[in-house]
């Protein structure tokens, strides 16, 4: 029985993520890393084997809305590049539906700190995608990742700033296919869930982003998840990392294995970064392997064999 076929269709009911019967659902997945960069891993046969072998429920496809790693993104490319990236995103979609797992579609803001920078893009971005996906069940949509800070002046984004951006882009998906579950990053490269716990938004079916890199992130901000929760957030940790917040660094299992096992018991569902053989600790696949699919222990980075571990927890 695959994922989809176990869970079905997914809403959010209080601070939880449920299937139809109203049962809670915990799923367990992994982000592609830039799909400018490395769109070879979404393929049917890697995919199928995260899900048979590493028992994972969803895979996140990050498409990068700005410039990062010398590639464009989405909101400064040409059109024929925006419509390459779309059929990447949809052919995502569609072997996550064939397989019977979950996909999120991931507008991936980084560099471009601010979700208010491109707007008018991401509108774009989802008036294109969302009505080829109405059909599929199985898709859930990230609309900020990691709304952060301009690096130069060290200014902020607020959460007011966010739900400024939310309150334009939501109800665009919304208007196309009201049941699709809506996921909103938050403050500080989506760690400031306890304010968004202070000021949700005023919609049904919508999420809020937690991410962490165990190394980095600890007793603060799990503070901070444990308040949001007490406060009935509903949270997905729709990205993390077992090292550090740079994506390098060395792996922390001790901090890994306490986050795990605090989400874990709060039955938050996790994706770990990322699907990639970049030569940093948080990939999961080796650096020196070229391989994109059929991966053996040798294959795997560290961080790829503690995510096995983390998946079948």
């Amino acid at each position: 029985m695959t994922p989809f076929e176990k869970y079905g269709k997914l809403h959010v009911e209080g601070k939880n993520l449920v299937d139809a019967n109203g049962d809670i659902v915990q799923l367990k997945g992994i982000s592609t890393h830039n799909l400018n960069e490395y769109p070879q891993y979404v393929n049917e046969e890697a995919f199928k084997q995260f899900r048979d072998e590493y028992k994972v429920s969803i895979m996140r496809l990050a498409m990068y809305s700005g410039f990062a790693d010398n590639h464009e993104g989405y909101a400064d490319s040409n059109d024929e590049h925006r419509a390459e990236l779309e059929e990447i995103i949809l052919n995502g979609a569609e072997l996550c539906k064939k397989l019977g797992l979950y996909c999120m579609i991931d507008w991936h803001i980084l560099l471009d700190y601010d979700p208010n920078m491109h707007t008018d893009m991401a509108i774009r971005f989802f008036k294109s995608i969302c009505p080829k996906l109405t059909a599929y069940d199985n898709v859930i949509y990230e609309i900020c990742n990691e709304p952060n800070m301009n690096l130069e002046t060290k200014e902020k984004v607020t959460w007011d700033d966010i739900k400024n951006y939310a309150n334009q882009v939501i109800p665009i998906i919304k208007e196309i296919d009201d049941s699709k579950i809506i996921i909103v990053g938050t403050t500080i490269w989506s760690q400031g869930v306890d304010e968004a716990a202070d000021a949700p938004l005023d919609y049904e079916n919508i999420m809020y982003t937690l991410h962490f890199y165990a190394d980095t992130h600890r007793d603060k901000l799990r503070d901070k998840f444990t308040y949001a929760r007490s406060k009935n957030l509903p949270v997905f940790v729709t990205e993390f990392g077992v090292g550090r917040a740079d994506g390098d660094g060395d792996i922390n299992e001790e901090q890994s294995e306490i986050w795990i096992n605090l989400l874990n018991e709060e039955k938050v569902s996790h994706i770990i970064w990322n699907l990639s053989n970049k030569d940093e600790t948080s990939s999961i696949v080796a650096a020196k392997c070229d391989k994109t699919f059929g991966f053996t222990d040798e294959d795997l980075s560290p961080c790829g064999l503690m995510m096995k571990e983390i998946m079948a927890k």
